[in-house]
Formats: structure tokens, sequence, C-alpha cells
């Protein structure tokens, strides 16, 4: 502690003024070198293999007693000695209350701080997962050392070499005049202070090796000299060369873990160049936003977007078809390393087109240039490599540098484009021969257009999924090759079937939500009520409710088999085995599950109904002509359906549940307050949210 408070006296007394001079590359060098030297000072080293490993949970008393109690052993030699029996009690008790105190701070911190979660369970657990080992293409194991080094030669292999000679000239979208354009960004100590105290301790540090520990402890001291080496950095468009470097970790994404190209990279960069990032991220997408220029398509990286809402607006517009007796093919796209492929000249030209120049577009321009990155695997490094194209996995301004570069790719289309990041499915409704061809000639457009900005499609992985009774199944081409035709497919998360029933996906959300309440049942060796609620709220019950306003199950099979999991959820806890399942419930304060997906129903209708969702109140529903009746005065147009797909979807299901909610509620003026109220409705009207 002492240590501590002389670090900061020492970097207080710092006169930032004098020592931070030249452009912004020799200001932050100057800036790094004395943070560097402060951590090598004041912060001390420790070799986690110069002590006997001890488990996580053991506090230091704990670890007094147990060595008390070896050395009474070491000297009666008599596991009955009363001193010993004492001293093992002692010893027994502060284990175990060093556990128990242990397991209650890492569910307390859960939902900010999994790291530790997930660190205990691969402690207790006997599966450990690992990076490989790989081999290669003859079948030879690579050896521990070289892996990094060919990771990285897979990584680097997929990069575009970009046709610098031939950029194209991209559609103008920004429409406003010269003052309006995003040419400059106003960095103050307040902002800058603002994003420090966002800054998560927990992460890893970049290549850079400046720990966000470290700067979050000192952040009082480092916003003046930060704030001015990142307005010095706008100005001149000079990026420091620690802000261009990455260390790569490879992730595993599926199928064996042997081949390279079952991994994604993501980018472990500067923890202070990502602060500045999401300054210069935040003035972007307020631009963009201001001025409309996103698609309403595209529902990734943008306020009142989600997951949820495309496939709400996706699954509305094909169950409506259906409704109809028409049919609808469904394609969906994969680009090939879209994020890695990016390049750089072809997505300076398109922010140029949406408005963003001067200082900015410069930066940017100067971020993208001559950066390099290495693996990191298994405690070896590979070389350096350059990175020619692409925006950095696991940047902060990457994504929303990716959503501007496709934010044309349907232009010109017949048919509609739904969009979150790179996954994009196209939509056409196909009653004849003459549809068909409407929508081939838009995948013939779509390759035209990946032709020109260079990000090809990834055609053995774009599938065609053909709903409706009467569906003729045309097959479809792209690129002189047969897309392949699913009845299953995984979108966004949730499993969608041609049938657009819920049954899939159930089964789905019930085998992972099992195996994580297993993995929770295994680890904590104490299950008390606190502990275990807490766990099941932040990792078990998410999968059960992922988007479950898009998949919500009407069949009861379905919704007994999700609602087995909080079954054997509340018999886990000690003392509540034989209470009847709506006890336990109301034991620990918790809702069935049905319960929680009505609610949820209402929830996603009040955000479009206050303007706070992507998808438009008046775009699903439609308010009731009727003035006379009882109620509120946002009642909704009841449909009749004769289907089931599209009876129980979302737009219709939750109709009758709003239209009897009490006025007061509907007036409410945030989500908690709206909330609040269908809690009080719940007290006051038993079954409310139950299906009938």
């Amino acid at each position: 502690m002492v240590q501590y408070y002389d670090s900061v006296k020492w970097v207080h007394t710092v006169d930032w003024s004098h020592i931070l001079q030249g452009d912004a590359n020799e200001q932050w060098t100057a800036f790094a070198t004395i943070l560097r030297n402060l951590e090598a000072r004041y912060i001390p080293k420790k070799d986690p293999n110069q002590n006997r490993k001890k488990a996580p949970w053991m506090s230091w008393k704990a670890v007094r007693l147990v060595n008390k109690k070896h050395r009474l052993y070491n000297k009666y030699k008599n596991k009955y000695h009363p001193a010993y029996m004492k001293a093992s009690r002692e010893a027994d008790i502060e284990i175990r209350r060093a556990k128990r105190n242990f397991e209650k701070k890492l569910s307390e911190k859960i939902d900010t701080d999994r790291k530790s979660f997930y660190t205990y369970v691969r402690n207790r657990s006997h599966a450990k997962s690992s990076i490989g080992p790989l081999f290669t293409d003859n079948q030879v194991p690579i050896e521990q050392d070289k892996m990094a080094e060919e990771f990285n030669k897979y990584f680097t292999s997929v990069f575009t070499i970009e046709d610098t000679a031939n950029v194209p000239t991209a559609a103008p979208s920004f429409r406003g005049t010269d003052n309006d354009r995003l040419c400059d960004i106003q960095i103050d100590r307040s902002l800058v202070r603002k994003s420090l105290d966002s800054l998560r301790i927990d992460k890893a540090p970049g290549a850079d090796s400046m720990s966000p520990r470290v700067l979050a402890e000192l952040k009082d001291e480092i916003t003046t000299p930060l704030t001015r080496i990142m307005q010095c950095s706008l100005a001149s468009g000079v990026v420091p060369d620690d802000w261009k470097i990455a260390n790569v970790t490879p992730i595993y994404k599926g199928g064996t873990r042997s081949q390279t190209s079952n991994y994604r990279p993501i980018s472990l960069t500067s923890q202070l160049c990502r602060l500045f990032e999401s300054i210069v991220r935040d003035y972007i997408v307020a631009h963009l936003e201001t001025n409309e220029l996103v698609s309403g398509t595209q529902h990734g990286f943008r306020k009142g977007g989600s997951c949820l809402s495309n496939l709400l607006h996706f699954l509305d517009q094909v169950t409506r078809s259906i409704e109809e007796d028409e049919c609808v093919d469904v394609i969906y796209l994969d680009f090939a390393k879209a994020f890695d492929k990016v390049p750089h000249g072809r997505l300076m030209e398109k922010l140029d087109k949406h408005g963003i120049g001067g200082k900015v577009w410069n930066w940017i321009k100067e971020w993208l240039r001559d950066r390099s990155q290495r693996v990191y695997v298994n405690g070896y490094y590979s070389k350096w490599k350059p990175v020619t194209s692409g925006v950095p996995q696991g940047s902060v301004l990457g994504p929303i540098l990716f959503l501007i570069f496709i934010n044309d790719l349907e232009c010109g289309l017949i048919n509609p484009v739904f969009k979150f990041a790179d996954d994009s499915k196209l939509v056409a409704k196909v009653n004849n021969r003459h549809d068909r061809d409407l929508l081939q000639s838009d995948l013939e457009q779509l390759k035209e257009w990946s032709d020109t900005w260079q990000v090809p499609f990834n055609t053995s992985k774009c599938k065609v999924m053909h709903i409706g009774r009467k569906n003729h199944e045309f097959h479809y081409s792209m690129d002189n090759q047969n897309l392949e035709i699913v009845t299953e497919q995984r979108d966004l998360g949730v499993q969608l079937t041609a049938d657009l029933k819920p049954s899939t996906q159930c089964q789905k959300a019930y085998k992972k939500a099992s195996r994580v309440l297993g993995m929770i049942g295994r680890t904590f060796s104490y299950k008390s009520r606190d502990i275990m609620v807490r766990l099941y709220k932040s990792l078990v019950r998410p999968h059960l409710e992922f988007c479950i306003t898009a998949w919500s199950p009407y069949y009861k099979k379905d919704k007994e088999l999700l609602e087995r999991v909080q079954h054997r959820f509340t018999r886990m806890l000690p003392g509540l085995r034989t209470l009847s399942y709506a006890d336990r419930l109301q034991s620990l304060g918790l809702w069935s599950l049905e319960e929680r997906r009505n609610r949820a129903d209402l929830l996603e209708v009040f955000r479009m109904y206050k303007g706070w969702s992507r998808i438009s109140f008046d775009s699903m529903f439609a308010f009731s002509n009727v003035t006379v009746t009882r109620g509120h005065t946002a009642k909704i147009t009841k449909n009749r359906c004769r289907l089931d797909v599209r009876r129980h979807f979302f737009s219709e299901r939750v109709i009758d549940r709003w239209n009897r909610l009490p006025q007061h509620i509907i007036d409410s003026v945030t989500l908690n307050g709206f909330k609040s109220g269908l809690e009080r409705l719940r007290s006051a009207s038993i079954g409310y949210f139950t299906d009938p």
C-alpha cells in the first residue's frame, strides 16, 4: 500500500508539458516509458512457480492453520493427539469458511467478472480445453513452439490484395452540407476521464503490455497527458506505433481442433488506443444516426437493434406470407472471412461518401495503415507479420467500420435483405418461375457487388431454405455453384426450421442450459440460496430466454421441456426439495418461465410503442379504431389467423394481453417503470401472465 501511494505521488509530480514533446508517436513513447519504469519500480514481480500452488479459495488464515496442523503432526506423530485434533478441527472449519466466502464472492461478481468464475470452473474440472494439437496436411503433428507461427501464417494468408488501381466510386449516402460532415472531434479531459472510468481491469493487456489495472489506478494522474496525446494524434493524423500492433489469440469455432481454419483470430490491442477508438466510434455512430445514413435493414451495432429485432422483423414478414398461403425462399449469405478481407482503400472511399472526412478520415486511414500482428499460443509468440486488409477483430472501431462498408449491400436488389453485421439473409416470395428468376438475379447482383468491393462470399456455406406448404423448391446458384438446400439453419443463435416450429430450438436451449446447470452443481460445494439464484439468473436462464420473443414455444411438450430446467434447479437447493414447484418459486422470488416469456412479449411491445426499438410499432401492429370499450388508449387490432405459426407468433399472441393492461402501466415513462407496473399487476391478478 505504501508503494502504491509512493507511485501515485511520483506520477502526480511529473511535468507532462515538458516531457510530451514532438509528434503523437514521440509523446506516446515518452508517456509509455514513464509508466513502464513506474511499473518496474513499484510493482513487485511474482513467480507463480516459486511457492507451492494453493487452492484458489484458500485464505492466508486457512494456510496458516493447515501449516500449524502439519507442524503438530510432525511433532507428535499421532493423529489422535488432543493438540493435533484441535488444530485439525480449526483448519477444517476455516477451510470451509474460506471456500464458502470465495464462492459467494464469485456469485456476487458474476455479472462483471466471469473470468474468475470460469477460472474456478476449470480448476475444479478434470477436462482441460486447449488449443490444438495441430497437424499438417500430411497428418504430421506440429511442435508446440511452432503452433503460433502456423496460426499466424494462416491468419495472414486470408488478407485481401487490393486492386488499388481500380478503386470503384461508391454511391453518395451523405446528402448534407460540408458543415455537416464529420471532420473533427472535440477531445477534452472530461471525455477522456469518462472513458478511463469505463476501463475493465479484468481485461488482458495489449501488445504494449500496459495493464488495465495499473491504468485504472492512475486514471486521475494520466488523464491530462492522455488528453494531450489524443488531441495531438487526431490533429496531426499520426498514430503511435504501439496502437497499430496486436497480439492475436486463436479462438476455437468448431470442427476438429487440429486445423487452423477452425479458429478465429481475436486481436488484443492497446487498451488506451481502445479508449480513443471508443471516442471516435461514438462520434461516428452519432453522425450516422443523426443523418439517417445506415440502412434500416441493419440491426447490428445500432441503438435499438439486436439479434431479437432482426429475427422479429424477419419472421413477421415470413409468417405473414405463409398465412396468406404464399411460399418463401430464404438465402442465408456467408462472407468469407469478412472482417479480415475488407480492403482499406475501398473502405476509405465509403467513409468519404458517408460524410466522414478531414481529421477523422485521416486518422482512421493512418490507424489502418502499416499494422502488424503476432500470435500467442501456449507461451510462445510467432514472428510479426504485416496486416494488409481488414478491420481488427476485437477492436472497438472495427465493427462500425464494417457496418459502413456493407451498408450498400442491398442497393438495387428487388427483394429485401436482413442484416446483423456480416450475417445477412435474402428473403423473397417465390410462387412461380418468374419470382425465382428475380431472386436469382438478386444473387447475381450480390456476386457482382462482392467482386467490385473485393469481399467474396463463401458459396459453400451459403444455404437455401424453402418455406411454405406448396413451395416449388427451386434451385439457386452463385458463382456457378448450386447453393445447398437445408431444412434447418442456425440464425443469429436461434435454430430455425422450414416448418417454423420452435421444437428444435427448445431442445437446443434445454440441452445447453442443462449442461451449464450441471457444471454449477459440480463446481460449487455450498449451494446456498443467494449463491445459486445469482448463478442461475446469470448463467442458466439466459440460455432458455435468448431471443425468446422470436421463438416462444406454444406446444405443451416444449413448454414443459424448458420448465424442466427450472424444476431441476429449484430442487437442488437445500430445504426446498419436498415443496411443490409453485412454492419453491415463491420461496426463491422467481417467476415461472412461461410467465417470463409473456412478460418479455409485453416489454418488447412497450419498446416499440415508445420508439426504442429498431422495429417501428406501425410496421407490426395497427391501433384499434374502437373507442367505446373500457381500457387504455393504445389498444391493438386483433387479426384472425388460420395457421398456428402465425397465430402463435409474437405480433399476434401478445395482442390480447397488451389490450388488457391498465392505462397507468401503458403511460409509464421508463422501461423500469413499466416492469414495476407489471410486477404489481402480477401480484394483484394471479395468473395474468400464464397461458390459458
